[in-house]
């Protein structure tokens, strides 16, 4: 686990926790209380989020041993057995793990985990739609995420992606160039902005360079400085298909992604026209949250 995600579930815990910890459960449980829960789906998914728990879990178990009174006992240990692994199909009634220790941990980890489970479960889950009616349509076309993710939260996103079976686009801004049409209108245009960016390139180690275009007179000046990927933005799918042909014809290895209010509904037609890529911020920002909970077992 790196240190960020650490850093991201201490942060998500004293949220919650805040100073004074869950001022419910230590009213009415001793910090030597054992117990057992479960976590179970509730509804049909893809599970991503698993390999949080544990950690998480042992950030509570310390947690509370730095607040606990000399007073008190020692806490036990919580322990935490999964069941599934992340990608894993899911349905209503499935106990995903099995989490054994301190019923003042169990229940102050409670929410955290089952809020990160869920939102992340609901990326992999919309992710596997949208990649099965790809597969579905016999198009070679997979799908792409975007930098569309909560803040904080990007890696465990897209994580969650490739959980769906989805692909990664670039992780941030520092490691793949891609030239949008802010830069472009600042830049004065595709060719102005796209050779700005080859040159650059000459003496830096910039592994890829894609461009955004929102027409088929971009996407030619773009396609003659062939860089590495073009983004074929907001462009209807007989648009694609003429991008696509030009690009086939020219005979050059430029990958294609098409980009842009993407839905279910539109991926076959999308598909179909035998792009490369098809990039869809939905997956990450308005992927339903697949629902969760913890029960206990004693």
């Amino acid at each position: 686990m790196t240190d960020s995600i650490i850093n991201l579930l201490t942060t998500a815990l004293a949220e919650d926790l805040g100073e004074d910890g869950d001022i419910t459960t230590s009213a009415i449980f001793d910090a030597d209380d054992v117990g057992e829960a479960l976590i179970r789906c509730k509804q049909k998914g893809v599970l991503s989020g698993i390999t949080l728990a544990a950690p998480l879990f042992g950030l509570v178990d310390k947690y509370l041993a730095s607040h606990i009174s000399s007073a008190e006992a020692d806490a036990p240990v919580t322990t935490v057995e999964t069941y599934c692994c992340d990608g894993d199909p899911v349905e209503p009634g499935k106990a995903v793990c099995r989490i054994k220790g301190s019923v003042r941990s169990i229940l102050a980890g409670e929410r955290t985990i089952l809020n990160l489970i869920q939102r992340l479960s609901g990326i992999a889950t919309l992710t596997s739609a949208m990649v099965k009616e790809l597969s579905d349509s016999g198009a070679k076309t997979r799908l792409l995420d975007t930098r569309k993710t909560t803040p904080g939260m990007r890696a465990l996103e897209k994580a969650a992606v490739r959980h769906g079976g989805g692909v990664n686009h670039r992780a941030g801004l520092y490691d793949m160039m891609l030239i949008k049409d802010t830069h472009v209108r600042r830049a004065g245009g595709v060719t102005a902005a796209l050779e700005k960016a080859l040159a650059w390139r000459g003496g830096n180690a910039v592994p890829h360079i894609e461009v955004e275009v929102q027409s088929i007179e971009e996407f030619v000046q773009a396609l003659r400085l062939k860089p590495d990927r073009i983004m074929l933005d907001n462009m209807s799918p007989k648009e694609i298909e003429i991008c696509v042909d030009e690009r086939d014809t020219s005979g050059l290895n430029i990958e294609l992604e098409a980009s842009g209010n993407i839905t279910l509904g539109i991926l076959s037609a999308i598909a179909a026209t035998n792009v490369d890529y098809i990039s869809c911020g939905a997956v990450t920002h308005s992927a339903p949250a697949l629902d969760f909970h913890l029960a206990m077992l004693s």
